[in-house]
């Protein structure tokens, strides 16, 4: 679990979860400020100090393993988990450069250095100014609300009215600085992953170019960092959607903050100064408590909480409410009173003070049971019926004509007047078909897009539905590629009948727009970040709910990528709802244990070798021209295999691969599983037969228990299924995902391996990973 979302409702709470959520992002960012400052201070060593390089890069490479981004919500996407990874690839990069030990002229001040210290001095300085403020006035509030609190009812009317108004002026002053610090600390959480490591990135690249065989390992490396500039240019486009939606969700809030109060289990919360009565001639004393209230059960809580001690100052009392009264001023010397009487003490009330007369009138509501203010309901016309199908159709159609080439199509939006009256033609049925979107000059193609996109966001509840919304979502965020798409594919089929049918009219002109990509710029990745919060959103707008915003794009991005199988065909029948879905399979069985000794070291390379090598097992590299912002989705083509939390591998045009070589840590095995090694028996001339040519009837091995030979039958050209995914360690064995079918299946010389064929390239395949067909 990541850092909680700071919801900005909870600023006018201000309880002490919310303080302890708000310390957790603080402890993080001095977390991360420490490790720059360390990032810093090693890469001006490595400029200073050639002599000393090695050890300087041992430092730099430490830090950078032993680092992680923490993330908000409670999972990470694909580009995140890579973006993070990142560093623990660049630490491998300069494991291998430590021999390397020429004097080398290293500028890596502009495209290292500087960027770190502007991101921690412009940012994370700006942060800790914020926090200053944030705690000086978090003081001030309370210690103005406490002095304000002791004034007697007996002062006059003008001198108690001023004091309202300065109290509710500080107040106002304290939530928007309080609204505006929770908005900067959650900005610089999702901010930094890009920022830090983009520098770190372009400091590797110069790297590179210094060395005597750095030629050589930036072609290998080129791989890598085409795939994470793709990460960070989608985690970057993700940002930016997520910063205005919750900029727009702050100020909705701070609008009318009961409006937008969170929905949760209690009727109603916040502090209450409760009377504590003490033996004569003490009298008595008020202490504040974070108080509880649910209608339903009657039930009622106090903490004790003291924002001084920074926590609560004694235990938590419950009691079932009898009755609440309000209490009149001519009984007690303090306003903005009233009483409870629990259950368990009759006769015995306890007396409690709110903050203002508005603050006891709500909980006089609650505590009554008189019946909540009624919210605010926008009256929405669009529908999903004829005319709304006819807008789509017409408004995709004028797309496909004139703009299907218009670089930022969707992206682009169109003056608001404009495509108010647009789509206040086409949903009037007297004007629709009269109006011509192809042919007229009148309406721009950027009109014509934006009034499509309103339509979608003004319907009663989104095209995707709020009721599969979670199970949408939860693919998203785990699983395998094939995975993903089989549990999309099944929840589509779940949509109402008119849901599903405009989304495949939809969704099939986005695949259209997403083949000109070379000239309109708009990748799935790119239509996923737009279209994803128009097809999908939650019924309670929170931060959490947008932090999922980058969720809602990967399943946009598989529909697009999948738009054939998953419209055209239906979902496997024996596929289960998804959900849930876990990281790793639960009951995996075991590999062959490795034996000591059989594993040769490899230098980090990428290897194209297969049992049968030919021309078509080659792999192109990747042109020169190709941009460096977010060429493809990584939705469902994912760099790593199912269940694998490994960082992405090397980018080879359309396909990911990558040879573990010695790399600790980034094989796929799951936990408590091993493979044999197949190095040394590749390396035997019966072994090499044996994997190019054709099987014999039986074969022969020896028994380890006996010592003798025993027969295996022969179980060539019969079919297997994998049932657990895998990633080869070797250039001779297959990786493969879930339901993969290998063909022309054959027991190895190696015990516990199989030999096999899947999709045209033959390998080795774990014995226990498979069930035969």
């Amino acid at each position: 679990m990541g850092l909680q979302p700071l919801e900005f409702s909870d600023c006018y709470l201000d309880s002490p979860w919310f303080r302890e959520r708000v310390r957790a992002h603080e402890a993080e960012l001095e977390k991360t400020n420490k490790f720059i400052k360390e990032l810093l201070k090693d890469g001006k060593n490595l400029i200073a100090a050639t002599k000393n390089l090695s050890a300087a890069q041992r430092k730099f490479a430490h830090s950078l393993r032993d680092f992680k981004f923490e993330f908000i919500g409670d999972a990470e996407t694909d580009d995140e988990r890579y973006i993070d990874a990142s560093l623990h690839e660049f630490s491998n990069f300069l494991k291998n450069l430590e021999e390397q030990r020429e004097i080398l002229a290293l500028s890596v001040t502009e495209t290292l250095i500087k960027p770190l210290e502007r991101f921690r001095k412009e940012q994370l300085g700006a942060v800790k100014e914020e926090k200053k403020k944030f705690d000086k006035e978090t003081e001030k509030n309370y210690s103005l609300l406490e002095k304000h609190l002791n004034l007697s009812a007996k002062k006059k009317e003008l001198q108690l009215q001023e004091a309202d108004n300065q109290v509710e002026q500080n107040r106002k002053h304290f939530y928007e600085l309080s609204l505006e610090y929770v908005c900067k600390l959650q900005e610089i959480q999702e901010r930094k992953k890009f920022e830090c490591v983009e520098p770190v990135l372009s400091f590797f690249q110069g790297l590179f170019t210094f060395y005597h065989q750095g030629y050589e390992l930036a072609k290998d490396f080129n791989h890598y960092k085409m795939a994470l500039q793709i990460n960070i240019q989608n985690t970057r486009n993700r940002f930016e959607g997520t910063r205005s939606e919750v900029e727009e969700l702050m100020n909705k809030i701070r609008r009318n903050p009961q409006e937008h109060k969170r929905a949760n289990h209690f009727t109603m919360e916040g502090y209450l100064y409760v009377q504590e009565k003490r033996p004569a001639p003490f009298g008595s004393s008020w202490v504040k408590h974070y108080c509880t209230y649910r209608k339903e059960t009657k039930k009622f809580t106090m903490i004790p909480f003291e924002h001084r001690s920074g926590g609560k100052v004694g235990d938590e009392e419950l009691f079932v409410l009898t009755y609440c009264t309000k209490r009149n001023m001519d009984t007690i010397d303090r306003r903005f009173c009233f009483d409870l009487e629990a259950s368990d003490r009759p006769g015995v009330p306890v007396t409690m003070q709110a903050f203002s007369e508005e603050d006891r009138k709500l909980w006089m509501e609650a505590l009554d049971g008189k019946e909540a203010v009624s919210s605010f309901f926008f009256n929405i016309h669009a529908q999903l019926d004829k005319i709304g199908f006819t807008i789509i159709k017409k408004c995709i159609s004028a797309v496909e004509t004139r703009g299907i080439n218009d670089q930022g199509l969707y992206r682009v939006v169109g003056v608001s007047s404009k495509v108010q009256r647009l789509l206040s033609l086409l949903m009037d049925a007297k004007t629709c078909n009269e109006v011509d979107l192809e042919n007229s000059v009148d309406w721009e193609v950027k009109t014509i897009t934006s009034a499509m996109k309103q339509y979608l966001r003004s319907l009663p509840e989104p095209l995707m539905t709020y009721e599969l919304h979670g199970e949408f979502i939860v693919p998203a965020k785990s699983g395998s590629p094939e995975s993903r798409v089989n549990a999309v594919h099944f929840l589509v089929h779940k949509l109402p009948e008119k849901n599903k049918e405009m989304l495949e009219i939809l969704v099939k002109h986005l695949a259209n727009v997403s083949k000109h990509a070379k000239r309109n710029l708009m990748t799935v990745a790119n239509l996923g970040v737009v279209f994803g919060p128009t097809l999908m959103r939650p019924q309670e707008e929170t931060v959490a709910a947008i932090m999922d915003l980058k969720f809602q794009n990967i399943v946009v991005e598989i529909l697009i990528e999948n738009h054939e199988k998953i419209f055209k065909t239906l979902p496997d029948a024996t596929f289960p709802e998804p959900i849930s879905m876990s990281v790793s399979p639960p009951n995996a069985p075991p590999r062959q244990s490795r034996r000591q000794g059989q594993r040769i070291k490899r230098p980090l390379a990428v290897y194209n070798l297969c049992l049968d090598l030919d021309d078509a097992d080659s792999h192109s590299s990747p042109r020169e021209d190709t941009p460096t912002g977010s060429m493809d989705s990584l939705s469902s083509q994912s760099p790593t295999p199912a269940f694998s939390s490994s960082p992405p591998g090397l980018l080879d045009g359309n396909h990911f691969i990558m040879d573990s070589g010695d790399l600790t840590g980034w094989t796929t095995n799951l936990p408590g599983q091993s493979r044999p090694s197949m190095v040394s028996w590749m390396n035997t001339p019966s072994a090499n037969t044996a994997a190019t040519n054709t099987a014999p009837s039986a074969f022969f091995f020896p028994n380890p228990a006996t010592g003798s030979d025993r027969a295996v039958e022969s179980i060539a050209h019969r079919k297997a299924r994998a049932v657990y995914p895998c990633e080869a360690e070797h250039s001779s064995e297959l990786s493969f995902q879930i339901g993969a079918i290998f063909e022309d299946v054959q027991f190895s010389r190696e015990p516990g391996w199989l030999e096999g064929t899947l999709n045209g390239k033959r390998g080795l395949i774990p014995q226990n990973y498979v069930q035969f067909l």
